[in-house]
């Protein structure tokens, strides 16, 4: 007789039924299913394969070897874009900020909070998976940054930037109120602010998306052939203040701050773009987070 188990299996049968899920070849099961993981494992390989360690780029909610029916890729995974891509039938999000409201996603402080515990339940009724694109969608590894070669395509700043430094532009000559009125009709920007002169003419501009920290905004606004720094925000009393000072001492600078959501959310476009170039087993699409403020 073969020894039996308690629940009534015999070791052999368990063993040939432990062998065929490994394999993933159970009578029915599809072959072809893409997991959140195996997307990821694609992901890692187009960006150079070796990630550095302490990345943020890592799961935030949801297993990993969930099947996926569809990805979205957006700057921020809200409560409105999980919602959107739920009704669309999409359940893997690819996020390029972070999800549970700071850098690290730490959630112990938020346990007990009903805004973190309705984002987190309705990510588990909808079986959805919540991946983290950050730190190697801005990496040196790829031809060029994920996010910088978006919004530069969404600008329409293409011919303008300089091969060897993709930061700087230099345009034909024009002046602060035109080059920020542009940036806002093109980018259909609500809440920009601008410090400068609006007279002052302008021919070279860096853009640092995001929120790059004041010593590299300010550094890059000590280069003396620079008029004009694009950010995506700043803290009020570095950079901000920084160019009041400069503009106060006749200094020919100018600070156009579109907001962090605006001034990366075209590169999560690409990101789907990006994609669809080696994942063609499920949809790919991108879903705005939009402009928060009014």
């Amino acid at each position: 007789m073969q020894p039996k188990l308690s629940l009534g299996v015999s070791v052999p049968l368990l063993f040939i039924l432990s062998s065929l899920l490994l394999a993933g070849s159970l009578p029915g099961a599809d072959p072809n299913t893409l997991t959140a993981q195996q997307v990821i494992g694609r992901i890692k390989a187009h960006t150079g394969g070796s990630w550095k360690k302490g990345t943020v780029d890592t799961f935030k909610a949801g297993d990993p070897n969930t099947p996926v029916t569809g990805i979205v890729t957006t700057f921020a995974a809200t409560f409105d874009v999980l919602q959107r891509a739920a009704a669309s039938g999409k359940n893997l999000i690819i996020t390029h900020e972070p999800t549970f409201y700071s850098h690290l996603d730490e959630t112990k402080q938020l346990i007990a909070d009903p805004v973190f515990q309705a984002k987190l339940a309705f990510i588990q009724q909808h079986h959805m998976v919540v991946w983290r694109f950050h730190d190697h969608w801005h990496s040196p590894a790829m031809t060029r940054d994920g996010i910088m070669q978006g919004m530069v395509t969404a600008l329409g700043w293409e011919k303008y930037q300089d091969p060897g430094m993709r930061a700087a532009f230099t345009f034909p000559e024009t002046d602060l109120a035109a080059l920020a009125a542009g940036i806002k009709a093109r980018l259909n920007i609500r809440g920009m602010r601008v410090i400068g002169d609006p007279t002052q003419k302008v021919q070279h501009v860096f853009f640092l998306p995001g929120a790059a920290a004041a010593d590299h905004q300010i550094k890059a606004l000590e280069l003396t052939n620079i008029d004009v720094l694009v950010v995506g925000e700043s803290r009020e009393w570095e950079t901000v203040e920084y160019v009041r000072d400069a503009v106060s001492q006749h200094k020919p600078k100018g600070l156009i701050i579109l907001g962090h959501v605006v001034s990366e959310e075209s590169g999560m476009i690409y990101c789907a773009e990006w994609l669809r170039t080696f994942v063609k087993e499920v949809p790919v699409e991108f879903i705005a987070a939009g402009e928060p403020f009014q």
